[in-house]
């Protein structure tokens, strides 16, 4: 299977892509994180991201940035919403639709995120998420919950051998407010 990875950071994807290769997908990556408060972070994690897609051998597709569109449709309204709560729903919902609207114009039979690595996202929020984004499209979204069978150990191992930039907060600025 033709596999799409929303690919939030390095360190996540960097345990998510040798997972659905050893399954036997073909893998490519998908930056997508319009959340992210400044362009110099964005292009730190991009940097990340390409140096996990290089390890692996396996494709990059960095999506356009637009924070202003982000604040607009995602944002706006949601300002003050705890983390895990609607901002970052209707977050996933923005990414995840843009890897879906990608993956089915470009021949993908699904698309899977490494959000679900994360001990700080809620797997369920994130399925919800692009199974909403995934409808009406010809690529399905795949439930992999990436944090089981110690994907986060193995995802904080890897980025530490690959030496990659591990961020503190999910991007954001209402986030870093959180901390």
């Amino acid at each position: 299977m033709k596999v799409l990875l929303h690919t939030c950071c390095g360190p996540c994807a960097c345990a998510c892509v040798p997972r659905l290769l050893a399954s036997g997908h073909e893998v490519a990556m998908f930056f997508s994180n319009s959340n992210i408060d400044t362009a110099d972070e964005f292009a730190r994690r991009l940097d990340s991201a390409g140096r996990v897609a290089a390890a692996d051998g396996v494709p990059l597709v960095a999506d356009a940035y637009d924070h202003d569109a982000w604040l607009a449709e995602v944002a706006r309204g949601y300002e003050s919403e705890p983390e895990k709560g609607a901002r970052c729903e209707r977050c996933f919902r923005f990414s995840l639709a843009r890897a879906a609207r990608y993956a089915a114009e470009n021949g993908f039979d699904a698309v899977a995120s490494s959000l679900t690595v994360s001990p700080h996202k809620v797997s369920a929020m994130v399925f919800a998420a692009g199974d909403a984004a995934a409808g009406g499209t010809s690529a399905a979204f795949l439930h992999e919950d990436f944090k089981k069978r110690e994907g986060f150990k193995l995802s904080v191992r890897r980025a530490t051998e690959l030496g990659l930039y591990r961020q503190g907060y999910c991007g954001c600025e209402f986030s870093r407010k959180a901390e």
